[in-house]
């Protein structure tokens, strides 16, 4: 491949991560709006069409490896896993 190609390709890929932003930030928007509503009627799951919709509290246990690590530095290292895995980037 040549540098023109993979100039173009890069630019492709600029181009369409800009298309993907802009239609994330749409969607967002888009749930914000029904989250709104659901707020405003005091319900956390509402069935409109076929279509169930949730906006929920969720309560979940993460394991805190911060602290772990900051109380039992020997134990965290003992279980520490390494990994090596290659980045692609475009700056």
């Amino acid at each position: 491949m040549s540098t023109t190609e993979i100039t173009s390709k890069i630019e492709d890929i600029k181009t369409l991560q800009t298309m993907i932003d802009e239609l994330t930030a749409e969607m967002e928007a888009v749930k914000d709006e029904i989250k709104a509503e659901m707020t405003a009627r005091g319900v956390d799951e509402m069935i409109v069409s076929c279509f169930k919709v949730r906006y929920k509290n969720v309560t979940s246990s993460r394991f805190d490896s911060t602290a772990f690590k900051k109380t039992h530095s020997e134990l965290y290292e003992q279980y520490c896993k390494k990994t090596t895995s290659k980045r692609f980037s475009i700056a």
